[in-house]
């Protein structure tokens, strides 16, 4: 009976969060946050001549807001982890001052919900590449759904083909910038050793495709 409960409490803080983790995801998060408000200053600047060549173009670049979603659940490797950093993140972009008002907590959830969903599908066991780019594609397609259907979303008026293609192109940002990046950059950082507390420490090791 002993050795039953022992395994089972082993199984069960696989998918527990520690303070450690907390502690890091929210690190990652704020982090996430400076990069959104920075991203979105960057993002004002090179709209307009997207928008002058092709409106629906602009969802390439929308990737750089889907990157704690992804990076913290190939970090911390835990239930939750995507949507917790792309949630927080979104609320210190708005602590900042977001251009996009109060509606940049909703685009956050649901960004983190896109990438949250793939791990989940993998039960939290594959953190290869593609499962990355799948989860930044994900993030990027609700993404392109929330700013195109929901009431807030600034291409609402889009045409139904334009529509489309924005969130084709959000998909694409997303998996590229979100999914393939952030995979380099967990694999970077477990060489270093910062990530000795975590089952992502052997990262760098680890299969790209399997």
């Amino acid at each position: 009976m002993t050795g039953i409960t022992a395994k089972q409490s082993l199984g069960n803080s696989k998918y527990s969060w520690r303070v450690v983790d907390i502690v890091v995801a929210a690190l990652i998060a704020v982090a996430g946050g400076v990069i959104f408000w920075a991203w979105s200053q960057g993002a004002a600047a090179v709209s307009p001549p997207m928008n002058a060549v092709y409106p629906p173009l602009t969802g390439l670049i929308a990737g750089g807001w889907m990157i704690p979603a992804v990076l913290g659940m190939l970090i911390i490797r835990k239930p939750g982890a995507a949507l917790f950093c792309e949630t927080v993140a979104a609320t210190g972009e708005l602590i900042m001052g977001s251009q996009y008002g109060a509606s940049v907590l909703f685009s956050g959830f649901v960004q983190g919900l896109g990438a949250e969903i793939i791990f989940a599908v993998f039960v939290y066991k594959k953190f290869n590449l593609p499962v990355s780019l799948l989860a930044g594609a994900a993030a990027g397609l609700f993404c392109g759904l929330n700013d195109s259907f929901a009431p807030w979303g600034w291409n609402i008026a889009y045409a139904a083909g334009d529509k489309l293609a924005y969130i084709i192109f959000t998909a694409i940002s997303g998996a590229v910038i979100a999914g393939g990046l952030s995979w380099l950059a967990t694999r970077g950082l477990a060489r270093t050793g910062v990530l000795s507390s975590f089952a992502s420490r052997k990262a760098a090791a680890e299969p790209v495709f399997s």
